[in-house]
């Protein structure tokens, strides 16, 4: 079982980012359904300890907030870029989530995440694309900004990896606590 946590995004949102598909060649775009923001990857895991991780994530309670998706910029590594996505404002009430959200998988006896949170949507995944390619995709969309939404829950989501991409189901969802 693949699991990570996120904020599943609203549909007008995700059909706002869905409709920058295409322009950017060997490019993977995700599914506009499975369009949300990554909190907290977990990976695989075995033996039931999904349920350890939802015990862990049950008393989260952080109150509602507003989160505004705006630019795009891209993932690279070695001067190949290999994502492509949306950024997401910064914001103290994100930034507070995820450091309970890691908090509390840590003492549900995850390692410790060691990449810096950096929030974003992805849009696309590329092979090895061009740099060129997507600086100048990313050009054409710089502009790209949404209303804000509110968030209003966190989401323990299985990934099924498959042939047309992956496949996201909600597991559980944990609401903010009462304003």
């Amino acid at each position: 079982m693949r699991l990570f946590v996120g904020i599943a995004l609203p549909g007008e949102l995700r059909a706002r980012l869905s409709a920058l598909r295409g322009g950017l060649k060997g490019a993977r775009w995700v599914a506009e359904a499975n369009l949300h923001l990554s909190l907290r990857f977990i990976g695989e895991i075995t033996g039931g300890f999904e349920a350890d991780i939802d015990a862990a994530l049950q008393p989260l309670r952080v109150p509602a907030f507003s989160l505004t998706v705006a630019g795009l910029g891209a993932f690279e590594r070695r001067g190949r870029v290999h994502a492509v996505w949306a950024g997401v404002e910064k914001s103290d009430a994100l930034m507070a989530l995820h450091e309970k959200i890691e908090s509390a998988l840590v003492r549900a006896g995850l390692e410790p995440e060691h990449r810096k949170f950096k929030p974003h949507v992805t849009l696309a995944r590329l092979n090895g694309g061009s740099a060129a390619d997507a600086g100048l995709y990313i050009e054409t969309h710089a502009a790209f900004a949404a209303a804000p939404f509110v968030v209003d829950r966190v989401t323990l989501f299985e990934s099924h990896l498959g042939h047309g991409g992956s496949h996201y189901v909600a597991l559980a969802d944990y609401p903010p606590a009462p304003i």
